[in-house]
């Protein structure tokens, strides 16, 4: 299926994981209250201050800058390629994209989904069900999981909500990604299985081998395949959109974010201490 390539140890755990501006990888370390660069084998972190904001997801900006979300610090922070960081208050910020108009967020506790504008403004729609990750659709909206919500959400450039209820009970949804077909993809972490949700609402449930799998994270590979973590079985999987499943197991234990790089590779943050590079 894939081939493992390299593998980083880190004195952390990484958690979130982007290619930045720079070409580098940039990740989370969550439990360290750091944002980690690695670039030409080489690790180094910035700490945040204060370094208790458990920083989870990471994406790279237009802005020569990385933006992350720090969910238990409460803030939306942006760090530029030379270890700069500003930031604004935000309410259990946990999801994070560029969408229609500017980043959008998920606020997870506080139950709404956010976007701030280029000069700042910040505007927010209320949504029940605990807004997780975030994805720009291919609709010139963004769409969401509701992980407690048992649903798949979806908000305008106007701030129009529309929720689609999961068919599986307590399926718990995640990840979310644009898939290569014109639908959104995401992971059900309750259910042990990856979803598909066309524009029009239409959602079909590919179950995994591994029910107890615990899907986490889902990207779209450069293969027009979706990549996906499994938090409890420490796999890398792949998906193809006719529903073929394939695994590869990864060294180490509790795989989370994933990203794809410039040649096409994807890299696995394992909050056990590493990164992960694959070759599709």
């Amino acid at each position: 299926m894939a081939d493992i390539v390299r593998v980083f140890e880190v004195a952390g755990a990484p958690y979130g994981i982007t290619v930045g501006p720079d070409g580098a990888l940039w990740f989370t370390l969550a439990a360290q209250g750091m944002i980690g660069r690695c670039a030409d084998g080489e690790v180094e972190t910035f700490t945040l201050d204060p370094a208790d904001g458990q920083p989870t997801v990471i994406v790279a900006g237009a802005d020569d800058a990385l933006w992350f979300t720090e969910f238990r610090g409460g803030r939306l922070g942006r760090i530029t390629v030379r270890g700069e960081v500003t930031g604004i208050a935000l309410d259990s910020p946990y999801g994070l994209c560029a969408g229609p108009g500017g980043w959008w967020f998920t606020e997870l506790q506080a139950g709404q989904v956010g976007r701030r504008t280029a000069d700042g403004e910040v505007s927010r729609v209320a949504v029940d069900g605990m807004p997780s990750m975030i994805t720009p659709g291919p609709d010139d909206a963004v769409w969401f999981t509701l992980n407690q919500g048992n649903a798949i959400g979806r908000v305008d450039a106007e701030l129009g909500l529309t929720t689609y209820p999961l068919p599986t009970p307590a399926a718990a949804p995640v990840g979310i990604t644009a898939g290569p077909d014109d639908a959104v993809w995401f992971t059900e972490i309750g259910a042990g299985a990856i979803g598909r949700i066309a524009v029009d609402g239409t959602i079909t449930e590919y179950p995994l081998p591994d029910p107890a799998a615990r899907p986490h994270a889902i990207v779209t590979g450069p293969d027009g395949a979706l990549w996906f973590t499994e938090w409890a079985s420490a796999r890398l999987g792949r998906l193809t959109t006719d529903g073929a499943v394939t695994h590869l197991p990864l060294p180490g234990t509790e795989p989370h974010g994933l990203t794809v790089d410039p040649r096409g590779h994807l890299w696995i943050a394992m909050e056990s201490g590493a990164l992960v590079e694959v070759s599709p």
